[in-house]
């Protein structure tokens, strides 16, 4: 029997679930959130008892200054995640001032130098991608440069960008969605004057007041140890895990006061999407959207949800003064259509050839024990206490965002679709690590269309090397035009970007200034970030030339 699409399989877990009078039982629609729907995702995060991972002094997620990090080891270890269990783990280890960190979160300035060793201690190659710098092809860490067992990297470079909260993975071909899925990935915060002038403004405090959330989906076996098994259809889908993790942690909570929080969001799983939003007695909260994957927008924008696709990053001010007291907060990601395969039929999976995946299973049965992308589930409960009076309030103004403008010329078209056999492409190209698919002039002003085709899924496309505006959307789903303003562009559009979402049918239009300071010709990848979707070929290499 074909595997059935995950929408198709949707639609009768709806149904089903309609029937039983399931607690999450939903319709696939445009998005949002029902009275009902909102009230069962409060009255699961009530059950919610494990305190929300934050970072500290030392330990997982510690947090380091970049300039005191001189190695980074790459190696197995093991976390607590679930309660009283202990989960083998890949991470990267650091020591700094007598403390050792597991995946530090990095603190640096614009305009710093890191300098770090990192030593490979696993089994197979790796390498670390610097995900959203405009680094040189040798330190950006693209997969064409490796570091194998035993084997030493060395990276030097400058910290050029913008102030954001950056990410670091790794990015070894055939390898990347196993070492990603068990655990290595963390965070780099960039600062300049303008970040500084808005935590001084809402007097914020990193692991305090501001609260970087990174979004996981995990699979764990009765041992609490982490599952990476793949059937056909989750491969040539992305894998979706059935427990929702923030911070690595299961079911979290965090206690707040009611002032401005702020909110760094990064989507960290390996193929699925949420619709974010904070609910409280049925109804979503109103936050700021005032940074995405490339900093600080112009302006504040007010929302109540938002999209985010894995390897994307949201800023969000939430001011939990307009809160009613005595009740908790949770933010929830909401129901939503991940459409998948549209239209693609049950054969897509035909003739699939997985290559070189580790260690990883692939069992014949489809979607064994998955929690359905675009259900409503809860995600983390913000439980308020009282607190002194804070008389902030959201600037009006975040950043000097200069306006994105269309480069002149023919947009360069990108089309992304799959080939029937098993592969997603790029411009029918399959990912070939010899070969450049496309050359572009160093200095040059490029626009890029990049179309979806009708029968596929969302792909949330990231460069490497530099960061680009959105110009325009045209062809949206339904549920994404009506959280779009002018030209088709969402909230998220409005910034400087690393990744952008393409939904099935959509064609998005971006703008790109391929200036650097480097000497010679320099060469990376484009891909989708659904990271089973990069390993079944939907990444190309591409070259600046001087």
């Amino acid at each position: 029997m074909n595997p059935i699409s995950r929408r198709k399989f949707l639609k009768s877990l709806t149904a089903l679930g309609a029937a039983a009078g399931a607690p999450f039982a939903f319709a696939v629609r445009h998005g949002g959130a029902t009275a009902a729907e909102a009230a069962a995702i409060e009255k699961e995060a009530a059950a919610f008892a494990n305190p929300l991972r934050l970072p500290g002094a030392s330990g997982l997620y510690g947090v380091m200054r970049a300039s005191d990090l001189r190695e980074l080891r790459v190696l197995r270890t093991e976390v607590e995640i679930l309660p009283g269990k202990r989960t083998p783990y890949l991470a990267y280890a650091a020591e700094a001032g007598g403390k050792r960190f597991l995946n530090p979160a990095l603190l640096a300035k614009r305009g710093e130098e890191i300098r770090v060793r990192m030593v490979n201690r696993l089994q197979e190659p790796t390498i670390i991608h610097w995900h959203g710098l405009g680094n040189d092809a040798r330190n950006d860490g693209n997969g064409l440069y490796l570091a194998e067992p035993g084997k030493a990297y060395e990276y030097a470079f400058k910290l050029q960008d913008r102030a954001s909260m950056y990410f670091y993975h790794p990015h070894p071909h055939g390898y990347i969605p196993g070492q990603v899925y068990h655990g290595l990935a963390s965070l780099l915060f960039v600062e300049d004057e303008e970040e500084a002038a808005l935590r001084r403004s809402l007097d914020l405090a990193l692991g305090e007041t501001e609260i970087p959330l990174v979004l996981q989906d995990r699979n764990f076996d009765a041992q609490g140890r982490l599952e990476y098994k793949i059937s056909r259809e989750e491969m040539f889908q992305g894998f979706v895990g059935g427990r929702l993790l923030v911070n690595l942690a299961d079911r979290p909570f965090l206690s707040a006061t009611r002032r401005i929080y702020r909110f760094r969001i990064l989507n960290g799983s390996n193929a699925r999407t949420y619709q974010l939003a904070f609910l409280q007695g049925g109804r979503k909260l109103g936050h700021y959207l005032v940074g995405t994957d490339g900093g600080l927008l112009a302006a504040p924008q007010r929302v109540e949800q938002a999209f985010i696709s894995p390897a994307q990053r949201l800023d969000l001010l939430l001011d939990l003064r307009e809160a009613n007291e005595g009740r908790p907060v949770t933010l929830a990601t909401l129901a939503f259509d991940p459409m998948h395969a549209e239209g693609a039929g049950g054969d897509s999976m035909a003739g699939m050839d997985h290559g070189k995946m580790g260690a990883q299973q692939m069992p014949a049965a489809p979607m064994q024990g998955m929690t359905m992308e675009g259900e409503p589930r809860a995600l983390l409960r913000i439980d308020l206490k009282s607190s002194p009076a804070y008389p902030r309030k959201v600037p009006a103004t975040l950043s000097m965002l200069p306006a994105a403008k269309a480069p002149s010329g023919t947009p360069r078209r990108i089309k992304l679709a799959h080939d029937g056999k098993g592969k997603w492409t790029i411009n029918g190209q399959t990912y070939d690590a010899g070969k450049n698919a496309l050359t572009v002039q160093r200095g040059a002003s490029e626009s890029w269309l990049i179309e979806n085709d009708r029968a596929s899924m969302p792909h949330p496309m990231h460069i490497h090397g530099f960061q680009f505006r959105v110009l325009e959307r045209n062809g949206s789903p339904a549920q994404v035009r009506t959280l779009a303003g002018a030209r088709g562009l969402l909230p998220q559009d409005l910034g400087f970007t690393d990744t952008v979402n393409v939904w099935p049918g959509e064609s998005v239009r971006v703008a790109f200034d391929f200036s650097h300071l480097y000497s010679g010709d320099q060469d990376y990848v484009f891909h989708c970030h659904n990271l089973e979707h990069a390993e079944l070929g939907m990444m190309i290499r591409y070259r600046v030339k001087t």
